[in-house]
């Protein structure tokens, strides 16, 4: 199993998270934004993946801490699950049809970090969510994981049906990246950096 555990703790959060990539779908715990909590459910849930959370964040200043920080351990547990990255098919892609919403995930995960982040929101916020913070998270995530990563929403009205539509997006296009290959290194150059 390829699971990846950290422990973060600054003065803004306190976070502990344990990622099993050939997981479930299961999501327990909270960041306590409920919005987000709903998105890493639908994550976990598309990814096949599951995950625990115990997290403490300054929620009082406003969600962006605790966004940021949360992908920032994400992408470290991801990388200690996944380990030399070798055996995986390294590219994945996938488009999510959310009513009138449109989102698309394209990613690499190639040890090269970029983000491409193309949707644009109507409202500040859904929820307790910012919805500033979708870019930062995915920003966090795609840098400390290593991934390069493209998410677009060409089209739609609903700003929740957007960001839900970019995380199913990011989850299938994820899980179809981490297939296994038959154990060789997808690379012409004989690694993944």
């Amino acid at each position: 199993m390829r699971i990846g555990e950290i422990t973060r703790k600054t003065k803004e959060t306190d976070i502990r998270l344990r990622w099993n990539l050939d997981g479930t779908g299961r999501y327990m715990g909270t960041c306590k934004v409920g919005f987000f909590d709903h998105m890493m459910q639908a994550f976990c849930v598309h990814g096949g993946f599951d995950m625990d959370l115990d997290m403490k964040g300054d929620l009082e200043v406003d969600c962006h801490h605790s966004i940021e920080d949360l992908g920032i351990v994400m992408g470290q547990a991801f990388v200690k699950a996944l380990g030399d990255k070798g055996g995986i098919r390294r590219y994945g892609s996938f488009f999510i049809p959310m009513d009138e919403t449109l989102g698309f995930c394209a990613l690499d995960i190639s040890g090269r970090p970029f983000l491409v982040f193309d949707a644009e929101f109507a409202n500040p916020s859904v929820g307790t969510l910012d919805c500033c913070m979708v870019k930062e998270f995915f920003r966090a995530f795609a840098f400390n994981a290593g991934i390069t990563l493209h998410l677009k929403c060409p089209y739609g009205e609903n700003d929740h049906h957007k960001i839900e539509a970019l995380f199913k997006a990011a989850a299938h296009a994820l899980r179809e990246a981490l297939e296994p290959n038959g154990g060789k290194i997808l690379s012409s150059k004989g690694m993944l950096a």
